[in-house]
């Protein structure tokens, strides 16, 4: 069946269309123009990523050569070389090496050829040959079904979703055909050869469709690694580890850290590890668990608590992996302090710190000094006028653990 419109009611219906685009536009012009005042001020542009207070300032961050080299988990390249990096140039820099060293592995995705909307994959395509490094259609099942299919057939497919809000288009094949292949075939076939790098998280200006932190959805999968970086070195680190390894993962980027995060960083070859944390700052009055961008705000709450209260000493865990998540490393710490607070950006309602809750209810119990604490955001759709109230911010993470200090 057809449906037409008169010329005159079809006038009528786009005068109202375009009238009520501009109302809405309105305001997000006003907010456009403060923000652009606000910056010339500044002398410095927006940054299209967004803007993470303390991320420059952390202690987290390595800024020299030597702070880079002091992890023991890079021990491969304690003798080479860094170079001064933020994230979207080391996710580039892990590519680069995939690709030189795996003549099997393609990068593809939604304007990665012509280097991404965040640059990660800036110059791959000139270096590797656009037979390597190609755009596809904008329809995220068809990239991870073609990313399936060429690593069931022994390819490395390392494909990115443009932003992880935009991934559930391909829900279906990552969660009913990636996860289950190996399984299905008796471990005849396999598709490890498929990493899905996904932008995720809160920028400041993202609104519902830009914003999201879908962690939680593949967390409930079995077959399936899911794998969130804090910084450069972590991401370089974690990104070659997810490529090669021999299941599929799924790789997501915090963005608001694609330029926020600066660092020193190995220029060689380097894994570090999946499915392992790392404890940031140790501890024995609380235990503290975050990831991705998350850890900043939290390293500010802390300080902000242990203002308030002198003497508390708090061990901060980065999860780094999702699926499978460090049980042993947490526990062992809860076990020793007694108190566990967990935060991330994702809504409260079956978040991963649920599921981190009930483990840890379940293992440490007898040892639990307090009710365990989750600052998360709230169970709404992500707004974007109030985003900074939205997400948990280093006051509500300080109130958290001023909370499970007192009870």
């Amino acid at each position: 069946m057809t449906f037409a419109l008169s010329s005159s009611r079809l006038a009528t219906t786009l005068g109202l269309a375009s009238r009520n685009l501009l109302q809405q536009r309105a305001p997000i012009k006003h907010l456009h123009t403060s923000l652009k005042t606000h910056y010339a001020a500044s002398d410095s542009p927006p940054p299209a990523e967004g803007f993470l207070p303390g991320v420059a300032n952390s202690k987290f961050i390595k800024g020299t050569h030597h702070d880079a080299l002091r992890n023991p988990e890079l021990a491969g390249v304690a003798n080479g070389e860094t170079k001064k990096m933020n994230t979207f140039q080391a996710v580039n820099d892990a590519m680069s090496i995939a690709l030189a060293t795996d003549d099997t592995a393609c990068v593809f995705g939604e304007d990665v050829a012509f280097g991404g909307v965040f640059r990660c994959t800036m110059g791959l395509a000139e270096m590797f040959g656009r037979d390597r490094v190609f755009n596809t259609p904008l329809s995220e099942q068809a990239i991870a079904g073609f990313g399936i299919g060429m690593a069931s057939m022994g390819s490395t497919a390392i494909a990115e979703i443009q932003f992880a809000d935009y991934i559930f288009p391909a829900f279906d094949q990552l969660v009913n055909e990636a996860a289950k292949y190996r399984y299905r075939s008796g471990g005849e076939f396999n598709v490890g050869g498929l990493c899905i790098r996904t932008p995720c998280g809160a920028v400041g200006h993202g609104g519902h469709y830009h914003s999201q932190s879908p962690e939680a959805y593949f967390a409930h999968t079995p077959g399936l690694k899911v794998v969130i970086p804090r910084g450069p070195i972590q991401a370089k680190g974690l990104l070659l580890a997810s490529i090669r390894d021999r299941n599929p993962v799924i790789f997501m980027e915090p963005k608001i850290l694609y330029r926020a995060a600066v660092e020193m960083v190995p220029v060689g070859d380097y894994e570090l590890p999946l499915g392992k944390a790392e404890i940031l700052t140790h501890g024995k009055d609380l235990t503290v668990v975050g990831w991705g961008s998350q850890l900043y705000v939290l390293e500010n709450a802390i300080q902000i608590a242990q203002q308030k209260m002198p003497g508390l000493s708090v061990e901060l865990i980065d999860l780094r992996s999702i699926l499978p998540w460090d049980v042993e490393t947490v526990c062992n710490s809860v076990n020793k302090t007694g108190r566990l607070l967990i935060a991330h950006e994702a809504p409260k309602t079956q978040g991963m710190a649920a599921e981190i809750a009930s483990t840890v209810m379940e293992r440490c119990f007898l040892r639990l000094e307090a009710p365990i604490q989750r600052v998360t955001s709230y169970d709404t759709p992500f707004p974007l006028v109030f985003e900074k109230f939205h997400v948990p911010d280093m006051i509500r993470c300080a109130e958290g653990i001023e909370r499970v200090m007192k009870f």
